[in-house]
């Protein structure tokens, strides 16, 4: 079992992994238009993939954490950096990378594909595909309050 994170607004947190913010606004590896929910193996990971997209001077007052089990048994494909274009982690994305991510829902090969983060490449990311037919095996867990130590924005 993995336990993996995500950082949302309180309003989404019972939605979180239905790939809805990719969907309307696409991503570093989806395009809008592609449903896929982003979270990360660690909570502290989680953290600085959210905060790298947010307004320093507005931080949200009301972010939780929601954590999800994903079973070993559900599917996933494992992408290091060696199987990336060399330029992977450019900003802003180059469109090769969203066209993994799409490729990867379209096909539903797998429920889970996992990328090394562009922030933090020796730990990953976990695209899930909420319309694969293993989607119901992972739990969401109940949203957490999620408080932030207030220098990240200092």
């Amino acid at each position: 079992m993995t336990r993996v994170y995500r950082i949302v607004r309180r309003p989404y947190s019972k939605t979180a992994l239905d790939g809805e913010g990719a969907y309307r606004f696409g991503g570093r590896w989806s395009s809008p238009g592609t449903r896929i929910a982003y979270a990360a193996e660690h909570l502290s990971l989680a953290m600085i993939e959210y905060f790298v997209h947010i307004e320093a001077s507005d931080p949200p007052k009301d972010l939780v954490v929601v954590a999800a089990d994903i079973p070993e048994s559900v599917s996933r494909v494992v992408l290091s950096p060696r199987k990336l274009p060399p330029n992977w982690r450019q900003v802003p994305a180059p469109p090769s990378l969203a066209a993994i991510g799409d490729s990867f829902a379209a096909e539903r090969k797998s429920a889970v594909l996992v990328l090394p983060s562009a922030l933090v490449p020796s730990e990953s990311i976990w695209l899930i595909n909420p319309i694969h037919p293993e989607f119901g095996e992972i739990v969401l867990h109940a949203a957490e309050p999620f408080r932030y130590d207030a220098r990240f924005f200092a």
